[in-house]
């Protein structure tokens, strides 16, 4: 498993988790910047992701749908605030339809940096929301540990 741990911060409202993985930073950085690449691990592994459209520049939109067991959907956003290939990522993300409206659930601003680690590549992901509110229902909803599921299918995407 690549992530190597998971921190819950709720003073400062952030949601940190880091992964090592044996590759160079651009492999790892192909996984975010490919739409082909992105579907296959962004979503648990119960709901795959969908991305629909795939702007990857300040102010661009990334949509995407996760389709769940019983075929159900879920619609989800990002609207890219930075990007600074190959190490940097930073963007607004949110459950919905529209890109911007979360239809009253809470929005996530999401830091990636990718670094080198020894004979590989660190991945650092950050949350930081809103309110400490935000975080705790985010949190109960289980997103640390969808995160954890989805990145968990990068070690299997990699090693192809």
């Amino acid at each position: 498993m690549s992530v190597t741990s998971v921190d819950k911060d709720f003073e400062n409202r952030t949601l940190t988790l880091v992964c090592d993985f044996p590759v160079g930073v651009e492999r790892v950085w192909e996984l975010w910047a490919d739409p082909r690449r992105l579907e296959r691990w962004w979503g648990p592994p119960t709901y795959p992701a969908t991305v629909e459209k795939h702007e990857f520049t300040p102010g661009g939109d990334v949509t995407y749908h996760m389709t769940g067991p019983e075929g159900d959907r879920h619609p989800g956003w990002w609207r890219v605030r930075s990007v600074e290939p190959p190490t940097t990522l930073e963007f607004l993300d949110g459950f919905g339809e529209v890109p911007g409206d979360a239809g009253g659930m809470p929005t996530v601003t999401m830091r990636l940096e990718i670094g080198e680690h020894g004979d590989g590549a660190r991945m650092v992901l950050r949350s930081t929301f809103e309110s400490v509110e935000a975080m705790e229902r985010m949190v109960e909803m289980g997103m640390d540990e969808g995160m954890s599921a989805a990145i968990g299918q990068i070690d299997d995407l990699l090693a192809a």
